[in-house]
């Protein structure tokens, strides 16, 4: 039996529609609600090129407030990449952990292209970050493409087969904005540190 949702309920609209939107997975990232739950994605996203974690495969879940898009995601990874804990909350500037940061125009997709964009900064002792050695992270890297999800099974075979291409100029604007807010928070919270 499908589950029923109001239609009429903002999350729903435009959850639909964001699933409307990534039903074809890009060579970068691919995301889906799960059947029975529109309010739980997961998503499949490569490895950023020229990083530690170039030629991986990383897997994970994103869990939706009622309130979406008014209130940020929960990120979640699943595979292991030695830059966040799995099965934890990730704490970043597009999730839950700083709802002060979240604008409602972002996106499911906005998440997935900031998480790639972070991948290869410096963790800076934040919540659920890791810090591995290049030399782990590259065999995690290598370890992910047989990684499998319980929901979803295999996961190497979840992304577009085409070759990197560039990012278009929405989706660079929408990572320097996620990006400039954060190097702002974290501008704000040394100050803060400094002065305590």
């Amino acid at each position: 039996m499908e589950p029923q949702y109001n239609n009429k309920s903002t999350a729903v609209k435009r959850l639909m529609r964001e699933a409307k939107e990534l039903s074809q997975p890009t060579d970068e990232y691919s995301a889906h609600p799960l059947e029975d739950n529109l309010f739980e994605w997961h998503f499949t996203l490569r490895g950023p090129q020229s990083s530690d974690y170039e030629g991986g495969i990383y897997h994970g879940r994103i869990l939706l407030p009622t309130d979406y898009p008014m209130k940020p995601p929960n990120i979640i990874l699943l595979t292991p990449n030695g830059r966040w804990e799995t099965n934890k909350k990730i704490c970043l500037s597009i999730s839950s952990h700083h709802p002060e940061t979240w604008q409602p125009s972002w996106s499911i997709r906005t998440a997935l292209l900031a998480l790639i964009a972070f991948m290869p900064t410096n963790s800076r002792g934040s919540l659920g970050a890791l810090d591995y050695t290049p030399e782990e992270r590259i065999n995690l890297a290598k370890k992910s493409k047989n990684w499998v999800c319980d929901q979803c099974g295999e996961i190497s075979h979840l992304l577009a087969e085409n070759k990197a291409k560039p990012l278009t100029r929405e989706e660079t604007e929408l990572i320097n904005s996620v990006t400039f807010k954060v190097k702002l928070i974290f501008k704000y919270s040394n100050k803060i540190l400094h002065l305590i």
